[in-house]
Order: structure tokens, then C-alpha cells, then sequence
């Protein structure tokens, strides 16, 4: 009888454990049972701090077991380099070594460490990775695409501040909805015109400021966020249809435009910081995402609080969408791209990141920003397709 009172206590202790285990496995987001399928994503710049999010990782890994290695890649490289982990460093050291040899290496070969998924962070090479490589202009050998699409959006936008804004309101440049507060370029072309005129922030009564009327933005040729600027611009100028008829006089404009933008930062986060440092006096316009207020209220308040009073967003009209989109290549591949679809995790990526997500950007509440943004972004234009990026950058280069 004794013998079976101890046996009874130690299995109720043995259960006790178990559970206790999965309780606290629970809570930091795991699970004990079931097996975790890990995804590699050759990942594209913009979202770090989305993907490394604590909460986001315990939703993939409680939710749909799921355990995700991303690998940082330049949009362009994606085009040209074979997509396989060697080609950042990282696998086979063999296939490494072979690589840096210069060796002509494929997804194909044997030994090359595959990706299950690709993030890009910029539409149009989503768009053109579905198309077959041009062997001709030395593009690699790429996966078939199985499922795939929009995932996270964020709008090109114009920072500015009050007094700036208000100027360009009596110029009629900029307008202001009544019922949301929300600034909006009504007329983009007289803006560009200001600029390429040479007019001084002066001559709009500006008189503290110095210099001539100027929108700082990332450099085109080199980064993803100025090159999606540019074609914002390149719709405008023709009323948002790109002919080759026009093309020409258009890429015209737009050189002298970029001719007369002066010093440009490379990096979108690096002329955030610049405008958040300077104030008007350094900064009065610059391009950005509005994904950045939301990122930077959120990870920086007291900074935020400082600023919130003075900044103003401006919204082109149109706009156009910075999308940053999933590509599957297999079905655990697919997992992660469903699995991006969970509305916790859309809600993180609004709240904390500042990402739209869904087709059309969705329907949100935009009370707890403190700086006016619409609920819903309704002017755009589309993605130009790449041959036109290729002509508009080849032109600034020349």
C-alpha cells in the first residue's frame, strides 16, 4: 500500500512538472509540444525592428510554430546574385569559397543552402522577380513564386512644420481637410516649379529661413526610398500616365529638379534624424515614410512630445505607396506569408511600426499619433514598372 501512495505521489509530481513546464513555456511565447518549422526569408531593408519584434516572434512561435532566420539583402542584389544564403556569407563554406572565386553559382547546385521566401521591401522588385531572368544582363536563376503579395505599406509622405505649412497654404500649395486636420499638397506641380524656378523660402515670407525652397530627400540612384520619390514625381509631371511621347521632357525636368536638391542622404533613417535635429531651420521639407512619426513616437515619447506640436505631415496628392511584399517559394514558405495575416500581428505593425497593411492599406485609428494622419489613404498612383526606374536612374546618373 505504501509502495503505491509513493507511486501515485511521484506520478502526480511528474504531471505537475509537465504542466508547470508548459505553463511557462506558454508565457515566454513557446510551445513543448509540436514541432517548429524554421523559415529562411532573404529579407529586404525598412522593417528590421518589425521582424525582430518580441511580440510578433511569440505569436509565430505559439500560434503557428513557426521559428524565422532573415537575412538581410539589398533589393538589387536579389536580381543579380544567386538567392541563397552563401551569397551573404552565411551556410556552406564551400559554396562560400566557390563564390568568392568567382564561380558561377545557381539556386540549382547541389550544396547551396535555399531560401523558403524572399521580403522585398520595395514593389517593383517583387514585381520583376516573378518575371524570367534576363541571361542577357547576367540576372540569376530565380524560384518559382507560389504565393505571394502586398504585406506591409507605408505612404510617401512630406515632413515639414507649421510655419512652413502655412505658407504654402496662402501660396495654395497645400490644403487642410476641415473635419481630420490633415495637410494635403493639392498642387505638387507648383511646388516642383517653386523649385525649379529657384524661388527662396523668402520670397513665400519665409524670411527666417535661407536659401531657396527645397524638399530634402534620400538620392535617388542609390536608395530605394528616393528612387520611389522620383517616380512619385515622373506621375505627376504627366498626370499620372508615364508615355514614352512625353518621357523624355519629363526625365528633363526631373534632372534639373534633382540638379538643384543639393546634398542628399543615403539613408532614410540618417534624414529623419537630420530633421528631427535641425528643426525647420536645418530641414523645412523632407520625404520620408509615414511609417517613421509612428516608429519614432513609439520608441522615442519624450523626443516625440518635444516635436509633436510642430510637425506636420503633408500629404501628396497623389501619393504613392512604399509596399513592401512576400514572396513564397515553398509551402513552408507559405505558412509564414498566412501567418502575416494574423490580426495581432497586423495590429503591431501599425500600432508600434507605423505599417498599413492589407490591400487597399486599410481603416485605422489614427487618435493616439497626436500629429494628424488620415484613417485611409486614397490618392495614389501605382508602382512604375522597373524598365521605367531603369530609364528615370540612368538618366539622373548621366
Amino acid at each position: 500500500m505504501k509502495k503505491k501512495i509513493i507511486g501515485i505521489a511521484i506520478f502526480a509530481v511528474l504531471i505537475a512538472v509537465i504542466v508547470g513546464l508548459k505553463v511557462i513555456s506558454n508565457m515566454n511565447g513557446g510551445s513543448i509540444s509540436g514541432k517548429v518549422t524554421t523559415i529562411y526569408v532573404a529579407t529586404g531593408g525598412g522593417k528590421e525592428d518589425f521582424i525582430a519584434d518580441e511580440d510578433v516572434n511569440k505569436i509565430l512561435r505559439k500560434k503557428y510554430k513557426l521559428e524565422v532566420v532573415y537575412d538581410s539583402w539589398s533589393n538589387g542584389k536579389t536580381i543579380v546574385q544567386p538567392l541563397i544564403r552563401e551569397s551573404v556569407g552565411i551556410g556552406n563554406q564551400s559554396i562560400i569559397k566557390r563564390l568568392g572565386e568567382g564561380e558561377n553559382i545557381s539556386i540549382n547546385d547541389e550544396g547551396v543552402s535555399k531560401y523558403d521566401a524572399l521580403f522585398t521591401s520595395d514593389q517593383r522588385f517583387y514585381d520583376y522577380y516573378k518575371l524570367y531572368p534576363n541571361k542577357e544582363n547576367k540576372e540569376s536563376d530565380r524560384y518559382t513564386v507560389l504565393e505571394g503579395g502586398l504585406t506591409l505599406n507605408t505612404p510617401i509622405v512630406i515632413y515639414s512644420w507649421k510655419d512652413v505649412a502655412n505658407k504654402l497654404i496662402e501660396q495654395q500649395i497645400v490644403t487642410i481637410d476641415e473635419e481630420t486636420g490633415v495637410y494635403y499638397i493639392t498642387d505638387m506641380n507648383k511646388l516642383m516649379n517653386y523649385i525649379l524656378e529657384g524661388k527662396s523660402w523668402a520670397d513665400i515670407g519665409l524670411t527666417d529661413l535661407y536659401g531657396n525652397i527645397n524638399i530634402a530627400s534620400t538620392d535617388p540612384v542609390s536608395s530605394s526610398p528616393g528612387a520611389t520619390y522620383y517616380g512619385l514625381l515622373l506621375s505627376i509631371l504627366g498626370n499620372g500616365q508615364i508615355t514614352e511621347e512625353g518621357l523624355d521632357e519629363n526625365l528633363a525636368k526631373l534632372k534639373l529638379f534633382y540638379q538643384k536638391s543639393g546634398y542628399m542622404n543615403n539613408t532614410p533613417a540618417d534624414l529623419f534624424e537630420r530633421y528631427l535635429k535641425t528643426g525647420m531651420g536645418g530641414e523645412p521639407m523632407i520625404v520620408d515614410y509615414e511609417k517613421s512619426l509612428i516608429d519614432f513616437a513609439n520608441s522615442n515619447p519624450s523626443g516625440f512630445n518635444q516635436v509633436k506640436d510642430d510637425i506636420v505631415v503633408l500629404y501628396p496628392k497623389p501619393t504613392i505607396w512604399n509596399s513592401h511584399c512576400y514572396a513564397a517559394f515553398t509551402e513552408n514558405g507559405k505558412l509564414l506569408y498566412k501567418a502575416f495575416q494574423d490580426e495581432d500581428i497586423q495590429q503591431i505593425a501599425w500600432e508600434k511600426y507605423g505599417f498599413r497593411t492589407g490591400i487597399t492599406g486599410g481603416n485605422y485609428d489614427v487618435s493616439s499619433v497626436e500629429v494628424a494622419i488620415p484613417k485611409t489613404i486614397k490618392s495614389t498612383v501605382t508602382s512604375l514598372k522597373m524598365d521605367y526606374y531603369n530609364k528615370l536612374i540612368d538618366y539622373l546618373k548621366n
